[in-house]
């Protein structure tokens, strides 16, 4: 039941993708905000989508650490329901992403029309001093920054080191680096077909002090969300053990 379930959902996420994606590039002419508004929409439709189709609903924790403004995320990275759900919390994210996201025909064109910031992975010294202005640059123009600093999704409970750009951030900008936990991909997993009912939590944590030197700053950013992220898939597992089995199926 649950795989016709996932199957009538990923119908549903593909043909409604292509067809918005076809109506903002309609958009591309007009003043930002409206393509803003129509990711907006894209974004509100799939999560309920997921609530009605799969079962798979999500809450929100530490709303007390959200900055609606000029604040840089550092967010862990699951799922592709990560990249979505800051449309529906904040009113200007910017979203850092790879580079080669922008040679996607129409969605490349949109995406940049959003504001997102892209990174050459392979650029060296120059691709991180571009990120740094870039992220600069968003800020100044009250945008709120989204970069996952693992920069690929991770299964549960998988851990990577961090990239080095959000250090550079963290010393070359004054934003507040607010650490993000999620437990997404206990329910969407990484290139996975299933969707599994459940309740997915995004948690917010207070933001990294200033002051720090580099390698103390990374050793408590990743030990804020990393630590964070294994108690809320913990959390999940206790939660929803049928769920918990699906994912350790899936992993081997």
């Amino acid at each position: 039941m649950q795989n016709f379930r996932s199957l009538i959902y990923n119908g549903f996420f593909f043909s409604s993708t292509a067809v918005t994606v076809v109506l903002m590039a309609l958009l591309l002419a007009l003043p930002r905000v409206a393509m803003r508004e129509a990711v907006r929409a894209w974004s509100h439709l799939q999560s309920l989508a997921l609530k009605v189709l799969v079962g798979l609903d999500f809450e929100v924790r530490g709303r007390e650490n959200m900055i609606d403004g000029p604040v840089i995320y550092a967010a862990k990275h699951q799922s592709a329901w990560d990249t979505f759900v800051y449309f529906l919390l904040l009113r200007e994210p910017s979203y850092v992403l790879k580079i080669e996201l922008l040679k996607i025909p129409f969605w490349g064109w949109c995406v940049r029309k959003c504001r997102a910031i892209s990174v050459d992975r392979d650029g060296g010294a120059s691709a991180l001093k571009k990120l740094v202005a870039d992220v600069r640059d968003r800020l100044a123009g009250g945008f709120s920054v989204i970069i996952f600093p693992e920069g690929t999704r991770t299964a549960p409970g998988r851990h990577r080191p961090f990239h080095p750009g959000i250090a550079a951030l963290y010393s070359q900008t004054d934003a507040p680096i607010v650490p993000v936990a999620v437990n997404s991909g206990l329910f969407w997993g990484r290139r996975s077909f299933s969707k599994r009912p459940g309740r997915i939590v995004i948690e917010f944590l207070p933001p990294i002090e200033r002051g720090l030197k580099r390698k103390a700053f990374m050793e408590t950013l990743e030990k804020a969300v990393d630590t964070a992220s294994d108690a809320l898939i913990a959390e999940g597992v206790e939660r929803f053990p049928d769920t918990a089995a699906a994912v350790v199926t899936d992993e081997n």
